[in-house]
């Protein structure tokens, strides 16, 4: 058995020493086989035969522990040293960076209502009830606040949950006519493969003076242009829907642009593909700002979801996991 002891000391592999325990300590192992010899034995020889056995089986156990632990500790340094990776050394061919993708859309959405003289708006992160519910006419308990699963401080601030207070704040600081977009950060509490805690919506607002000078008609233009600016030639349509600061209120579809709108797994094989909600501002938002006698619209998109389309990324979440793999292929 001292052979077999300091051969489990000599052996340099994990899998030599499984092979080593196994044909000691294994069914048919050689210590088994002397344990079985027991049966045989009787009551004095039993005894002394077990107390040898017991402290053999002991010493080979604590030897292959030993072991076993020197080899995963040599086996480490080993993978460790082979994944070792010298920052400090000069690669030129990693020398040009990328941007991300969600950042890629966001300002090829902005560059569309810039080049439309649309002006760029931004507003807090933080904000109060006023401004990111009761002046959207979403008063407290208002049902459709439930539409929006939102973060509170203890004083009563918010996240905003939409970037609709910035064309709030703008109302309030300036009279018509406004011709903006609000693009930026909005939260709400949920996280699955196509919703995240945290993420980007465009928002935009166009008011006039005078109650019939925008219709639903420049709305509609609008939309369509916007939208084969960025897909190509899509069909659009709208659907009557229902948002508390529009009326009247639409989603918005385009045909789907993986299939033609033949129908396919993407667009549920309905051929369309929904992407953004829009509507003629609703008189009680124009009223909480204090403005008579205008017209206006509004519209809001999401980034990571034109993104998703965009890119063919089937999973929102890859845009926030930091995955070089992903990231690297918008170079």
């Amino acid at each position: 058995m001292k052979e077999q002891i300091k051969k489990i000391q000599q052996t340099n592999a994990l899998a030599e020493l499984e092979e080593i325990r196994i044909a000691l300590l294994g069914k048919k192992g050689i210590l088994t086989a002397r344990f079985a010899e027991l049966k045989t034995c009787n009551a004095e020889e039993k005894k002394t035969l077990a107390q040898e056995l017991n402290t053999l089986k002991q010493e080979v156990e604590k030897n292959l522990a030993i072991q076993k632990e020197v080899l995963e500790l040599k086996e480490l340094e080993s993978r460790l040293k082979a994944e070792k990776i010298d920052v400090s050394l000069f690669n030129t061919a990693n020398t040009k960076g990328a941007n991300h993708p969600v950042m890629l859309m966001l300002d090829r959405i902005v560059e569309y209502f810039l080049s439309m003289n649309f002006s760029l708006n931004m507003g807090p992160l933080v904000e109060d009830d006023f401004h990111n519910f009761e002046a959207l006419n979403l008063p407290k308990y208002h049902p459709a606040r439930d539409m929006q699963d939102t973060f509170y401080f203890n004083d009563g601030k918010l996240l905003r949950t939409h970037t609709s207070p910035v064309q709030i704040r703008t109302m309030q600081q300036q009279k018509p006519p406004i011709r903006m977009i609000a693009p930026g950060s909005v939260f709400r509490c949920d996280y699955d493969i196509t919703h995240t805690p945290m993420f980007h919506q465009v928002e935009g607002l166009v008011v006039e003076n005078g109650k019939d000078s925008i219709s639903f008609a420049n709305l509609k233009f609008i939309l369509e242009d916007f939208l084969k600016f960025m897909f190509g030639d899509v069909k659009v349509r709208f659907r009557s829907s229902f948002f508390p600061f529009t009326e009247p209120s639409a989603e918005v579809d385009m045909s789907c642009i993986f299939c033609g709108g033949s129908g396919c797994r993407v667009c549920s094989h309905t051929g369309w593909l929904e992407v953004l909600g829009c509507g003629s501002v609703d008189v009680n938002v124009f009223n909480a700002v204090r403005y008579e006698n205008v017209s206006g619209y509004a519209f809001g998109l999401g980034v990571e979801r034109f993104a998703m389309l965009y890119y063919g990324v089937p999973d929102l979440r890859a845009f926030f996991e930091s995955n070089l793999k992903v990231l690297e292929q918008f170079r």
